[in-house]
């Protein structure tokens, strides 16, 4: 049974046996890197759901828009994406190249990198479905002996950090004040006058 929940873990039954897999992310709008790789995950699932109902494995599927410096801290996000099978990260080596959506979307000159994955020898900008399938069931079947490696510790890579910084400055300009006072300030129809647009040159409320 694969149970998909959004930035939530879903409880499954006490006969089950569990496998969590946690989905990091920094867009899926036009990060086609990103994008990609959820495809493939989803795909993957399809593919292996015979199988874990057969040996009584339940899929917890947590996925998560890591939106913030201190957010990807907390996380030990230091790659977008990233997928993890009970808390390791399927990638074994961490490899980057930059991203021309990431690097778009941001004032950091181009330079966002985002995983390439090393699969059979071959790299990918997109997690590959049966890289996803083996690493599923070699934590199924290998009776979670795989050690894990400790989710990194630190300052957020420069990258990441550069990327957050920008986005936070883009969420600042874009108002004046706050969304929750723009929501209380005026009645609707006055917001144009009181909170501007994108013509009236005024900016937060008046």
């Amino acid at each position: 049974m694969v149970a998909a929940v959004l930035d939530g873990l879903v409880a499954s039954p006490a006969t089950m046996h569990q496998l969590g897999i946690d989905f990091l992310y920094l867009d899926l709008e036009t990060c086609t890197r990103c994008r990609g790789t959820n495809a493939n995950l989803e795909a993957a699932l399809v593919e292996v759901e015979r199988v874990l109902d057969a040996a009584g494995v339940e899929v917890s599927m947590r996925k998560t828009l890591v939106a913030s410096a201190e957010q990807a801290r907390a996380l030990g996000f230091v790659s977008s994406p990233t997928i993890r099978v009970n808390g390791a990260d399927i990638a074994l080596e961490l490899r980057q190249s930059s991203c021309a959506e990431c690097g778009e979307a941001c004032a950091c000159d181009g330079t966002i990198d985002c995983r390439v994955w090393v699969w059979q020898g071959q790299e990918h900008t997109e997690a590959p479905t049966a890289m996803i399938v083996d690493a599923i069931l070699r934590e199924v079947y290998g009776g979670g002996e795989r050690a894990i490696a400790p989710l990194p510790v630190g300052p957020v890579p420069e990258n990441l950090a550069c990327f957050f910084a920008d986005k936070e400055r883009l969420a600042a300009t874009a108002s004046c004040c706050p969304p929750a006072e723009q929501a209380t300030c005026c009645e609707p129809s006055e917001k144009a006058s009181c909170c501007g647009d994108e013509v009236s040159e005024i900016c937060g409320c008046q």
